[in-house]
C-alpha cells in the first residue's frame, strides 16, 4: 500500500482512493490500472505510478483552495487528485492529442480545471502568482519563469534530473527572488 511506502498525509491517501485510475488509462492496459507502476497513455507519454502521484502531492502540501499550476496534464489523473484535495487547478499540456482528450474527459468525470495547451515551462504569467506549482515529468532544471510565478511562501515540486535519474525536489519561495 501507499502507507507501507511512507505516504502519511490522510488527505492524499483519501484523494488517491477517490479517483478511479482505471478511467485515465487506455483499455489495453486497464487491467493494470491499480498496479503501482507507470502505464502508457499515448503520445509517447505515461501516467505516473500511484506512489509517485501520492509522493509529489504530499510534498506539495496541498490545502483547500490552493491555486495550483500543473505542468504536464497527461491523462488528467494528477489534476483530479489535486482537485479532490480542494485545489483550484490550472493545467498545461504540450501534446495536442492528450490536451484534446483530457479536455473532453475530465469534465465528464466532474473535474473542471482550467486547461491550457502549450509549453508549460513558460507557465501562465497572466494567471499567477500560484500557491503551488507541480512539474509532473522529469526536468533537467527548474524553469526560471515558473519560479517567478510562485507566491512568496509557495512550493514547487519537480522530479529534477535527466531521463535516467531524477531526484524529487521541493523548492520554497522565501521572498522575491529567494528560494
Amino acid at each position: 500500500t501507499l502507507q507501507d511506502k511512507g505516504i502519511r498525509d490522510l488527505g492524499v491517501l483519501r484523494a488517491i482512493d477517490s479517483v478511479p485510475r482505471h478511467l485515465f488509462v487506455p483499455p489495453t492496459v486497464r487491467g493494470r490500472a491499480y498496479v503501482d507502476s507507470a502505464l502508457p497513455i499515448g503520445s509517447g507519454q505515461t501516467i505516473s505510478q500511484p506512489y509517485t502521484v501520492a509522493f509529489q502531492t504530499e510534498l506539495l502540501d496541498v490545502q483547500p483552495l490552493d491555486k495550483v499550476l500543473e505542468i504536464g496534464t497527461g491523462s488528467g489523473y494528477q489534476a483530479a487528485v489535486l482537485m479532490e484535495m480542494g485545489a483550484r487547478v490550472y493545467t498545461i499540456e504540450r501534446q495536442k492529442e492528450l490536451y484534446m482528450k483530457v479536455q473532453m474527459q475530465l469534465p465528464k468525470m466532474g473535474y473542471k480545471p482550467s486547461f491550457f495547451y502549450g509549453d508549460g515551462y513558460q507557465g501562465l504569467p497572466t494567471y499567477g502568482p500560484f500557491d503551488k506549482i507541480l512539474i509532473t515529468a522529469a526536468a533537467p532544471e527548474i524553469p526560471p519563469a515558473l519560479l517567478e510565478q510562485l507566491k512568496t511562501g509557495g512550493l514547487l515540486v519537480v522530479p529534477l534530473g535527466g531521463t535516467d535519474s531524477q531526484v524529487m525536489t521541493r523548492v520554497e519561495k522565501t521572498g522575491p527572488g529567494e528560494y
